[in-house]
């Protein structure tokens, strides 16, 4: 506290003895204060007052420097008049257009043909693993049509209707409702993630489930 000035606080409390004592005023009189008291070894104090010494949680006083002058390496000045300025109606910015200038081309929907054929191609994969698979072969292809589907053609769901076209005979012959059952409980087992869009529902599957070699 010796090391305070301007306006602080001092506070201690002993719930043993059932003793509590706040004092604020200038450092001088709570010093003053604090020693009538006998409680100059015990309690704690901290500045109120914008332009006290800073103190931290231990009690001892820190010197925090300002710099007075503006660092050297700010660089040039901003110039507005070099910054450009593009007005157009609202609605009428071409964002497919404009992600082709800069190289970022919309990915294209894959056809169930695509899928199956490019599905066709790979080796069988082993069987899924877990205390949670229930069809071992279907949810390892399903895996493998989800990963084409994503890394080859940059989608990140397809449809229920795309996966029967695609891999019915590869998922133990789901389709309709059953292949939507198969669907919803790995989805609810955090394998697959659901995307609600119209009249579809799409499937993908969640990145930590694809990396995984279960």
């Amino acid at each position: 506290m010796q090391d305070l000035h301007g306006y602080i606080r001092y506070r201690f409390r002993s719930d043993d003895d059932d003793v509590d004592v706040l004092l604020e005023g200038e450092a001088d009189w709570v010093r003053s204060i604090v020693s009538e008291l006998g409680l100059s070894k015990v309690g704690w104090a901290m500045p109120m007052a914008v332009d006290s010494t800073s103190l931290s949680n231990s009690g001892f006083a820190s010197d925090i420097s300002m710099p007075e002058e503006k660092p050297k390496d700010m660089g040039p000045e901003p110039d507005p008049s070099r910054i450009p300025v593009i007005r157009r109606p609202i609605g009428e910015l071409d964002l497919a257009a404009k992600l082709v200038e800069v190289g970022l081309e919309q990915p294209i929907r894959p056809t169930a043909d695509q899928l199956r054929e490019q599905l066709q191609d790979i080796e069988e994969p082993q069987p899924a693993q877990g205390p949670m698979v229930k069809d071992p072969m279907a949810e390892a292809w399903l895996k493998e049509l989800l990963r084409i589907a994503v890394r080859n053609h940059g989608v990140t769901a397809i449809t229920t209707e795309t996966i029967a076209l695609a891999a019915s005979d590869y998922l133990g012959d789901r389709e309709g409702m059953e292949l939507e059952l198969f669907l919803e409980a790995m989805f609810r087992s955090g394998k697959l993630v659901k995307v609600h869009g119209g009249d579809n529902t799409g499937w993908g599957p969640s990145p930590a489930w694809l990396a995984s070699g279960l």
